[in-house]
This record gives structure tokens, sequence and C-alpha cells, in this order.
């Protein structure tokens, strides 16, 4: 599970719990602190958890900075994981710092539920419906950026996509990262949601995996469709795969929600995650959901087909998106009626 889930000795409660730590992987400070927070707060919201009681910070200050770096980096860090927290309608009352050769960033997780608060990830049945809240892609994007200055890398890639598209596709991926999960763990409940997990550094077909082998019922994931962030595919093919992109192997991190979902509700809950989305404010591609596949009888394992469908995300901000009122919810495949 994302969480582990303990019993408490009172009233039928549970201290639900998780940790989590990576190393910076964006330029600005601000938003890899929001980033570190949301990917914490991810466990819990994969659950269906939408409270948190309290998280605590872990932070290692690197030794190769010096003094005037430190002092400006490490606090926008600190106050960039505070603020993400206090959207998640909690607070950050402590943690560690450590020194250390590199940054390091997390942190943990607390709250306690009650059985209903929480959805348990092994209820999946033949004839669920499988959802994607976030597009793929963001370690490519990321990667893609820092080409931007390495000649014999950009030239692998330059006929493919444009230095502008990059950077858009970078400032999407680095917003998306930095968006919770929250919205689409309310709606997991609303919309009886049977199981879900978020998607990491194991990437979509890693993830998926590792939730098919959980249920409790002799279940198999297809996933037939891919939403993806805008050109990452072409980058991706163009630098001979090494990410595995398409293959559903490409780490991602601070990704969406996979969630199974009944089939009747699949569409609504999409439906639902861009009209709220949309209502606070929020554009491209963080502010949608996808249906990507369908739970048949099986041997509780994940498999993409052969030829999933790309579906090109247009990063916000962006001209296609600007024109585009996107469909967060496309009609399945004809694999998936």
């Amino acid at each position: 599970m994302d969480c582990c889930v303990i019993p408490l000795r009172h009233g039928g409660l549970s201290l639900v719990q998780t940790t989590d730590f990576f190393y910076p992987l964006v330029e600005d400070p601000y938003m890899m602190g929001r980033i570190a927070c949301a990917n914490v707060l991810s466990d819990l919201y994969a659950m269906g958890i939408t409270e948190c009681d309290n998280m605590l910070m872990l932070l290692s200050v690197s030794q190769k900075m010096n003094d005037k770096d430190r002092e400006r980096v490490m606090p926008l860090i600190i106050q960039g994981f505070r603020d993400a927290a206090e959207e998640g309608g909690t607070s950050v009352t402590g943690g560690q710092t450590v020194i250390n050769p590199w940054i390091i960033v997390g942190g943990v997780a607390s709250v306690v539920c009650q059985p209903n608060e929480f959805i348990m990830p092994d209820g999946a049945v033949p004839g669920d419906v499988l959802v994607l809240t976030k597009p793929l892609g963001t370690q490519v994007a990321v990667n893609a950026h820092q080409w931007l200055d390495q000649p014999e890398r950009w030239n692998k890639i330059k006929l493919v996509v444009t230095k502008e598209e990059v950077k858009e596709a970078y400032q999407e991926a680095m917003f998306s990262m930095a968006t919770l999960n929250r919205t689409a763990a309310g709606l997991m409940h609303k919309f009886q949601a049977h199981a879900a997990t978020d998607v990491t550094g194991f990437g979509l077909l890693g993830h998926a995996n590792n939730l098919a082998a959980q249920q409790r019922n002799e279940v198999a994931f297809v996933i037939h469709n891919l939403p993806i962030i805008a050109k990452m595919t072409a980058i991706s093919k163009a630098c001979g795969n090494v990410f595995n992109l398409v293959q559903g192997t490409s780490a991602e991190t601070s990704g969406g929600l996979l969630v199974c979902l009944p089939r009747e509700q699949a569409a609504k809950f999409c439906s639902e995650m861009k009209s709220q989305s949309s209502t606070a404010g929020g554009q491209g591609a963080a502010g949608g959901a996808w249906i990507i596949g369908i739970v048949e009888k099986g041997d509780r394992r994940a498999r993409i087909i052969d030829k999933p469908r790309i579906i090109e995300v247009p990063p916000r901000g962006s001209q296609a998106a600007n024109q585009d009122n996107i469909s967060t919810s496309p009609a399945p495949s004809p694999n998936l009626s």
C-alpha cells in the first residue's frame, strides 16, 4: 500500500502514515519544496484520504553549497513545502535537517482516520475502468530542459521539438508535479472507487503492476491510452527510447492517481475533475483526468497494449491549450467498449 494503516487502541480509529523524499529535479527551489510536499501527501490521497493531521519535513543541506547560496535556497524550499502543506489543510510542525553531500527534501504525513475515510487499494473487479489524473512525461520534460544547454544532447532532439516547446513542457511538468491530488481523493469517495495508487518513480506500468498484484479478485489491468505532455513522446523516440515513456516505465515524480472506478462512474469522475480544476483556476494538463484502460479477469498483472493511443496534452499557457477546451475524458477507444 502507499501508506501504513495502523489500528489504534482507541475506538476503531487507525493511524495512517507515509514518508517520502528525493533529490531536487527542478531549478526553482520554492517549486521544489511544493513538489516534495505534494509528493508526500499523494500517498494519503491515493487511499482516498483528503485530510492530513500533521506533517514533518526532512531536509538535507548540501555541504557543497556556500553560505550565501544556502541562505537563499534552503528557506525557499522550506517555504514551498509549508505553502503546499497549508493548501492541503495541514501544517508542518517539525522534522529533521542534516548536512549531506546532496540536497534531499521530503517529509512525513500522518492522519488519524475512521474506517470510512480511507479506501483500501484492493477492491478492483472485472469491468472497472482505469483513470489517470495527471499526464505522463515529467522526467522527459525535466531532462529535455536541462539539455537546452548541452549541445550534444540537444542535437538529438532539435528536429522534433523547439526550445520554446521544451520550456513550455518543463513549466507544465513543474506545475503538474506541484499540484495536490486532493481533489481526486475526494472524488474517489463520491464515485465509489475500488482501488488507487499514485504514479511516481516506477512509472505508470510499474505502479499499475504493484496495484494489480494487491487485488483480492483475479484481475488484470489493460492500458490502452497514454496521456502525455505534448512533444514528450517525440523526444523520447528521438533519444532512442532511453526513457521507455510509451512502454510505461519512465519515472514520474509526484504524478497523478491511477484509479479503478466502476464503468458507469468513470466519465463522471473525469468530468468533475475538470470542472473542479477550472473553478480553482487550473488550466492545461494538471486540470484533467483521462480514461486509460480497463480491468478484466486475469493474473493480477498490468500491461500496455502494443500500440497505445497517445493523447498529446498541451501545456497550460501554450497556444494549443488556449485554443482548446481540452476534453479531459476522451471517449474510450474501441478496445474499451
